[in-house]
């Protein structure tokens, strides 16, 4: 974009610049597909590179990480619809943290366990290779993963009785048992005085 550019022609960044349009040095890069599904010819992507000199490890970096947003929009999809990132209505930003992390916890067991899934596929889905399973269709797989999977953890043991407990006596004394009577219909109620004797109100 040189100083002869109109305002028009300006990004909205510089929408409201006063005067001439100022001029940005980078490295303009046109990306071409070699070959796509049923011989189409789609037109030449264009990136921007805000680099001068652009070697062409750069140019190579550029255009490969242009290509892998498209994982990074199923990637994000996934964690929204199936995961349930945004789920959860969290108030506290520190619970919203933690919640994200346990979504990347969960995001990275699926991932590990591509190569003990089934591919549980949908009618309408093909088949995916052995260890390319996506993590959705890890997730249908994973409830049989679990079941077979070892647990880390070992086996909790048991608390142990006091040794009063163990020998058969009572560690407490037994608390006195209570009762409560209700007084018969059309009967008045009864206090009691300060002997323990139970007097009735005529």
């Amino acid at each position: 974009m040189g100083p002869a550019a109109s305002a028009a022609d300006a990004p909205r960044c510089l929408a409201d610049h006063d005067g001439e349009l100022p001029v940005i040095d980078g490295t303009l890069i046109r990306l071409t597909a070699g070959h796509l599904p049923g011989d189409r010819n789609p037109p030449p992507v264009w990136l921007w590179f805000s680099r001068t000199g652009a070697t062409p490890a750069d140019v190579d970096r550029c255009w490969q990480s242009f290509l892998r947003r498209f994982d990074l929009e199923h990637t994000f999809r996934l964690l929204k619809q199936v995961l349930g990132w945004t789920a959860p209505k969290l108030r506290d930003p520190a619970a919203a943290d933690r919640w994200t992390w346990l979504i990347i916890a969960a995001h990275a067991q699926l991932r590990l366990a591509r190569t003990l899934a089934e591919d549980l596929r949908l009618p309408w889905q093909r088949p995916a290779p052995a260890g390319r399973l996506t993590p959705a269709r890890v997730r249908r797989g994973f409830r049989n993963i679990h079941a077979t999977a070892g647990c880390p953890a070992g086996a909790p043991n048991p608390a142990n009785p006091a040794p009063a407990a163990r020998q058969g006596q009572r560690t407490a004394a037994p608390r006195p048992a209570t009762t409560s009577a209700r007084p018969p219909n059309g009967s008045s109620p009864s206090r009691q005085d300060g002997k323990g004797k139970v007097k009735r109100q005529a």
